[in-house]
């Protein structure tokens, strides 16, 4: 790398000219997440099922006592040897944080298209324990744009991203959130999918701090790999010297 070397003092000049940046940032964030909450929300009347360890589940079910929910929409589509790479990054920094979100009010749940028990072999392969569920079955996957029929894509009447056109995969990641009032009713809040996603990545706010920052061409996929699949994919680059 070619930088400019400086003194102490012509640094913090120059970092201080940064922070007025980040703080506005910063500013503007809060300002956007505000937005975000004043959303209009959505009454969901109809009834969804889940598959997972205790049998069948119902949408409120998964809340668990709580009033808020979050659902990552897990890529993970029947008969898949693989979990998605990038929904398995995200989600590898789900496990520490859920016992502070069950204490803030709030439920974290993965749901996959995929039959529970396939479910279940890759979570115990990767060794994660946040609650995983199977919407093998229902309408729900469907219903919040992420799982596509191959018509709708070859039709080009997929919508992603709350735009229409030809999905690349049948199976699609995303994030959705759900608040029940004391009544019981339940309201789908919001929703995000593509680098919407990036904001639960902790990994990325550490690289975009590092000198080369996140060092990719296209996406993560570029560098990323299943968590139990770097060691192997070293060695194979080893193989190939």
């Amino acid at each position: 790398m070619d930088h400019k070397i400086v003194s102490r003092k012509e640094w913090i000049e120059a970092r201080r000219s940064l922070l007025a940046k980040e703080k506005e940032w910063t500013r503007l964030r809060d300002r956007l997440s505000a937005e975000r909450r004043a959303l209009p929300w959505v009454k969901i009347d109809k009834e969804y099922l889940f598959e997972g360890p205790k049998g069948t589940e119902t949408l409120s079910d998964l809340f668990g006592g709580r009033s808020q929910l979050a659902i990552k929409h897990f890529m993970l589509g029947p008969g898949w040897r693989d979990p998605c790479v990038g929904c398995s990054f995200e989600v590898d920094h789900i496990d520490g944080v859920i016992v502070h979100l069950e204490h803030h009010d709030v439920s974290y749940v993965a749901v996959s298209r995929a039959p529970y028990s396939e479910i279940a072999a890759i979570q115990k392969r990767m060794g994660w324990r946040f609650k995983w569920l199977s919407s093998f079955g229902s309408d729900f996957n469907f219903d919040f744009n992420v799982s596509f029929t191959p018509e709708q894509i070859a039709a080009g009447r997929a919508i992603y991203n709350y735009r229409e056109g030809a999905s690349p995969m049948e199976e699609m990641s995303g994030r959705s959130i759900f608040y029940k009032n004391e009544s019981g009713e339940i309201f789908h809040t919001y929703s995000s999918f593509a680098r919407g996603g990036e904001v639960m990545l902790g990994t990325y706010a550490l690289l975009d701090m590092m000198p080369n920052g996140r060092n990719e061409k296209n996406n993560l996929t570029d560098w990323v790999k299943l968590h139990d699949r770097y060691e192997a994919a070293a060695e194979e680059a080893g193989d190939c010297h």
